[in-house]
């Protein structure tokens, strides 16, 4: 077992290697590859042919979901009726190691026939795709990490992480922001955490365990018990936030106080807690709750008049799939 572990250990550091390659020799073409994206007009259209096309489809998948509209179209297909898809201002990016692939090449005779801008992510820079594409991004390595130095393995790394640098470079260009994306990935637990706001998720209204300033804990218990939100939050006649007072102080105080009945809660609750704004994203009151020495699970929520507006709990945070 001990030689499996350094045999994948050499792989990673083979691979680790290319990818150190790559970054000592990124340069003004691909600055020239981002600008040529950025200028673009219509969509990116990927192709590659075997583990490149696997890579042109991850890649032209990143540029979609980042703001870049993409496709990738198997180049078979294309020769075969797809050809198509193609539009004026469409933009062509070929992937291929060897940069001599047959049906890639006859793809490539399209685009330059109807005077469009292309991108070879490619394996060798003196082969024909690198000479006949506009731009020509090097993903030359060493050697695969294979142990054989037959599969594709590092130099599918090296043009992944090629078209990973194009996407990021591209969404700061563009100033693509986390409510972008939100609205590009709608559905599962990343778009639950973009989409969702507090007011989205908290208790508010009949639902809102609040007490006024100088409640006996009598009284407080039965707001406490009633609302059943683990909490009560004290505040003063004008509805600013002054304290609140969590189940757990309920099970510290009966320790402390005989006679808890008849103080007021003034004296029990915790001032100055932790609390979020209304139109925060849900997912910062989740960080606020759990990235701290004790973890806390109940936040209030204020308005933009930092009025006590709803509190959110992190029961409630995690049904909501956060």
């Amino acid at each position: 077992m001990s030689s499996c572990l350094n045999l994948a250990k050499g792989l990673i550091r083979k691979e680790i290697s290319a990818l150190e390659f790559l970054h000592g020799r990124i340069g003004p073409e691909f600055e020239r590859a981002v600008s040529c994206l950025s200028e673009m007009r219509g969509k990116v259209i990927a192709t590659g042919l075997g583990k490149s096309g696997i890579i042109a489809g991850k890649i032209s998948a990143t540029l979609s979901s980042t703001g870049t509209p993409s496709i990738f179209i198997h180049p078979v297909e294309a020769l075969h009726g797809d050809l198509g898809i193609i539009q004026r201002e469409d933009l062509g990016l070929f992937l291929s190691n060897s940069g001599e692939t047959a049906e890639v090449l006859q793809f490539l005779q399209m685009f330059k026939r109807l005077g469009l801008k292309t991108i070879a992510i490619v394996g060798r820079a003196d082969s024909t795709l690198a000479r006949d594409c506009d731009v020509c991004l090097d993903a030359t390595v060493e050697s695969e990490a294979c142990p054989l130095n037959l599969a594709p393995t590092s130099s599918t790394t090296v043009a992944m992480v090629l078209g990973d640098a194009l996407a990021g470079c591209l969404m700061t260009l563009k100033g693509f922001s986390a409510e972008d994306f939100s609205r590009l990935h709608p559905s599962g637990a990343l778009g639950k955490r973009l989409l969702f706001r507090v007011k989205d998720i908290m208790h508010a209204g009949e639902n809102l365990p609040v007490v006024m300033s100088g409640t006996l804990m009598r009284d407080a218990l039965i707001t406490l018990t009633r609302k059943a939100m683990g909490a009560v939050i004290v505040v003063s006649s004008m509805g600013d936030l002054l304290g609140v007072f969590t189940d757990g102080d309920l099970r510290r105080a009966v320790q402390q106080h005989e006679n808890l009945l008849n103080i007021e809660i003034d004296k029990l609750m915790t001032r100055n807690p932790v609390v979020i704004h209304d139109s925060r994203m849900a997912a910062e009151a989740l960080n606020l709750m759990e990235n701290r020495p004790s973890q806390i699970s109940v936040l209030p929520v204020l308005d933009s008049c930092n009025k006590v507006t709803g509190i959110i709990r992190l029961h409630d945070l995690v049904q909501a799939g956060l």
